[in-house]
């Protein structure tokens, strides 16, 4: 069966600098189906769904629903919610949870100040081990269930680290794909082997350059700057590299790439079209996604 998983891997389509960006990160606990948009389409309730979509729009923060591994043909909603809320800009990374009667009541934060780094007391710190989230919405593509369903199993089983599966974290030619917390990494193409890697690595502040597709935290232009500074440097701990960017020109940017230590590199970004056509998603037509290809680099 040919799939858009299967395509991307053919082409050796770079993993980098396609993760989702998000400073913020608002994940809701939903049991039950979830249909291809699942903030609408699932027993959260559209007009809720609805609603946390448009508090996030142009704050940073983006809503996903999860719930544990395992079957959900007909779950109805908990009497309560875990609610997780995860800021993954490097050097300033936090994750707090709580859980709620309604979720209805996360409509009164204040996404702005959630998407700036403002927790604003929500609930309490995470204390533990890193949060694992696969996409495993079968709805939106089948490369999720096929791919996604099976790791969020094994990792959940293995019992290593704390599993949910989540709705969408875009990129599903990457299948089966994982964002990891507390750092806001996501990763692409996993086995089960190679997630338990990225799950011990995190654990001990480290990420995994081999299956990146980059930090949320970046906009893709700062991801694939710095992907391109960890290969250099052999770099993998996190929090020790920031990046900021510069438009330079259209589809072009410069990215200015600091280490903790007082090194600095400059990244010369341009935006292209992949070759040759892909489909994004399963049952989609061929096109040509965009990439991030690092075209200089130069130490400071």
């Amino acid at each position: 069966m040919s799939t858009c998983a299967t395509a991307s891997l053919e082409l050796s389509e770079p993993l980098s600098a396609t993760a989702a960006t998000a400073t913020t990160w608002l994940l809701v606990e939903q049991t039950g189906p979830w249909g291809a948009k699942a903030l609408t389409e699932s027993h959260l309730g559209a007009p809720l769904g609805r609603a946390l979509d448009a508090a996030c729009e142009g704050t940073g923060v983006r809503v996903a629903l999860i719930r544990r591994p395992g079957r959900h043909a007909d779950s109805l909603p908990d009497a309560r919610r875990e609610v997780i809320v995860a800021h993954t800009v490097p050097g300033r990374s936090w994750v707090r949870r709580a859980s709620v009667a309604d979720p209805a009541e996360l409509l009164a934060l204040d996404f702005g100040g959630l998407g700036a780094g403002d927790h604003q007391g929500f609930g309490a710190e995470h204390v533990g081990g890193p949060l694992a989230l696969v996409c495993t919405n079968g709805r939106r593509d089948r490369c999720c269930a096929l791919l996604g369903r099976p790791l969020a199993a094994d990792l959940a089983a293995a019992g290593h680290s704390e599993v949910w599966e989540v709705t969408h974290l875009g990129g599903h030619r990457f299948s089966p794909t994982m964002l990891v917390l507390p750092y806001g990494y996501a990763y692409g193409r996993l086995t089960p082997e190679s997630a338990k890697e990225v799950l011990a690595a995190t654990a001990a502040g480290h990420m995994v350059p081999e299956w990146s597709r980059g930090c949320s935290g970046w906009d893709r232009p700062g991801q694939a700057a710095e992907h391109a500074v960890r290969e250099l440097t052999g770099e993998t701990r996190v929090d020790v590299l920031t990046a900021a960017q510069r438009p330079d020109g259209e589809g072009r940017w410069l990215v200015t790439v600091r280490h903790a230590d007082g090194r600095g590199w400059e990244a010369e970004v341009t935006q292209r079209a992949s070759e040759p056509p892909r489909p994004e998603s399963c049952g989609k037509a061929a096109a040509r996604p965009a990439r991030m290809d690092v075209s200089a680099l130069r130490q400071l």
